[in-house]
């Protein structure tokens, strides 16, 4: 990740893993940087607990082909990241840019919210 989309700022290391693991698409080391009562909400479905993640993982992995590239991160407060990837693929519409809205808790991600 380069110092202009960051905008200098050092990432915590959970952000920086969880970036990485989903770039890469690879599920276990993403389900990694969640906390065991993590939250995620995407397309309006709230997954609740590191089972229901791995369920939301593994469908939202082979559900369209994409092409995904993270545009900006920003640190809302001192808990609170959220980063912008641009997607394009053969999902409806084709065409995307997804914020996803983190709040950290310690060394791991608590809740993710992704939505335009």
């Amino acid at each position: 990740m380069n110092a202009s989309i960051t905008g200098g700022l050092a990432l915590p290391a959970v952000l920086t893993a969880h970036l990485a693991a989903h770039e890469a698409r690879d599920a276990e080391r993403e389900l990694a940087c969640y906390a065991a009562d993590a939250v995620v909400t995407d397309e309006g479905r709230t997954y609740r607990g590191l089972a229901a993640i791995r369920a939301w993982l593994s469908r939202a992995a082979s559900e369209y082909t994409y092409t995904s590239e993270l545009t900006a991160v920003r640190q809302d407060d001192d808990t609170h990241w959220t980063a912008v990837r641009h997607l394009e693929g053969d999902f409806p519409g084709g065409v995307v840019d997804l914020r996803y809205r983190y709040t950290l808790t310690a060394d791991r991600i608590a809740e993710l919210t992704i939505a335009p």
